[in-house]
């Protein structure tokens, strides 16, 4: 690949990736209480602040067929009162008392947090435990929620083409495995979501064994495993909490393709998708090489592989990009998307895709473009510490998803080791259009009973 002296950044990314060097891992801890509930403690003395996070291993991928949506349903009517805390109470006195909270909802987790004055860890601890425990949902509560999601998916979902495109590239691409349905929930499910299918899901799956407490920040670990035993230690585990098994999904035999036409398309493109493997606990190796492959790729808008040769060399996109996320509890996916330019069709622009990912398994790794990548990947790992958020999210994502405490510490040292040999084994791996998904979206060509109106 020649070389494009303009493009690069090396100097000042080789003296970050310097200071990367002499940066110390964050102090954790993590134990097990009693009733089966983890936690981990990541220190953090810089400031009095505390993020006290609870993670519940149930996602959207672990709902029964034909309730779509009830976790993030039941994350919503975590808000509406206990109790002892009225509806929203909650959040007014975390408000009340400097902080913010709020929850999220994905396919392998469920997730709570409130970020405050450490000194008001105790409190937190109060409230979220109960929560577990004595939710109370009135016939008011549950039916106003069911409307504000059904809301909340007009504006995210329905309104917006190109997350309608991609629901259903995940559907086309997930045939049995529960990932094919969207998080948020298909609509006409969540239309007769019921109170009861709320408390059934939250019967059944909140509950310490079934939780993961992480706490970052200005705490120790003698201190946050005092206040677990007594706010989350009293509660009984649930007997019914079981490893999670979900359906798999039959071996992909042949590409899959969808044109997706949307008069509201502001800006057609390509997008593919190829099945690809998670992390797993002891085995981050494959995930590793694959997150450098997606780096090199199609990390940057102007210095990848894929900006350099489709926006700059060819001019065929204007915006190209490859993404792989390996925190997922079973098989994920690994993504290409390219934005043609004017007067270029899809097809040209998927044809020029294809060809600059063969000339790069060709041609191979650039070795500065590897050495660039290496060095922002250890730059990215160092500020990520100065967030105590982040750092909590981290932990408590991998968790989740079948890692260890363990994995996530060594996992900054497994990127680093990877090599151009191992980006090229995995790229050639992965790129298997058998395992894929073709999607285009676009605008539907002009009616012809309109043309001459």
């Amino acid at each position: 690949m020649p070389s494009r002296p303009t493009l690069r950044l090396l100097a000042p990314l080789a003296a970050v990736a310097l200071f990367a060097t002499q940066a110390l891992a964050e102090t954790v801890s993590s134990f097990t209480l009693d009733n089966g509930m983890e936690v981990v403690v990541i220190e953090d003395h810089r400031a009095p602040v505390v993020v006290h996070m609870v993670w519940y291993r149930a996602g959207a991928a672990d709902e029964p067929p034909g309730v779509s949506g009830v976790a993030h349903f039941l994350e919503h009517l975590m808000f509406k009162g206990t109790d002892d805390l009225g509806p929203g109470e909650l959040s007014r006195i975390v408000k009340a008392n400097g902080g913010s909270d709020n929850a999220f909802t994905s396919w392998d987790y469920t997730g709570y947090f409130q970020r405050v004055a450490a000194d008001r860890l105790d409190l937190m601890m109060q409230m979220e435990s109960d929560r577990m425990t004595d939710l109370l949902l009135t016939e008011d509560a549950w039916q106003t929620e069911r409307e504000v999601i059904i809301e909340e998916r007009n504006q995210r979902v329905d309104g917006d083409p190109g997350a309608i495109f991609r629901e259903q590239r995940s559907a086309a691409q997930y045939l049995n495995h529960p990932y094919g349905r969207p998080i948020i929930g298909w609509r006409h499910e969540i239309e007769n979501l019921t109170r009861e299918d709320a408390l059934a899901w939250y019967e059944t799956h909140y509950a310490p064994n079934n939780a993961i407490l992480v706490v970052a920040g200005d705490v120790t670990a003698d201190e946050v495993r005092s206040l677990a035993e007594k706010h989350y230690g009293p509660i009984p585990p649930a007997a019914g909490i079981v490893p999670r098994d979900r359906p798999t999904e039959p071996p992909q035999l042949s590409e899959r393709r969808m044109v997706m036409e949307d008069a509201r398309v502001a800006q057609p493109y390509v997008m593919r998708s190829y099945l690809a493997p998670e992390r797993d606990a002891g085995a981050q190796e494959e995930a590793a090489a694959l997150t450098v492959l997606a780096e090199l790729l199609g990390g940057s808008p102007v210095n990848s592989v894929l900006a350099e040769k489709l926006q700059f060399d060819s001019k065929v996109a204007i915006y190209s990009s490859a993404f792989y996320s390996g925190l997922s509890l079973d098989d994920t996916t690994f993504g290409l998307v390219v934005v043609p330019a004017p007067g270029v069709s899809l097809q040209d622009a998927e044809d020029a895709m294809d060809a600059a990912i063969a000339e790069f398994l060709v041609e191979g790794v650039d070795a500065e473009d590897f050495a660039r990548i290496k060095a922002q990947i250890k730059a990215d790992e160092i500020y990520s510490r100065d967030d105590t958020s982040r750092l909590a999210r981290r932990y408590g994502q991998a968790l989740t998803q079948g890692l260890t405490v363990a994995d996530v510490q060594a996992w900054p040292g497994i990127l680093q080791a990877v090599t151009e040999e191992d980006v090229l084994n995995a790229a050639r791996q992965v790129f298997d259009r058998d395992r894929a998904v073709t999607g285009w979206l676009t605008r539907p060509e002009t009616d012809s009973a309109e043309v001459g109106q």
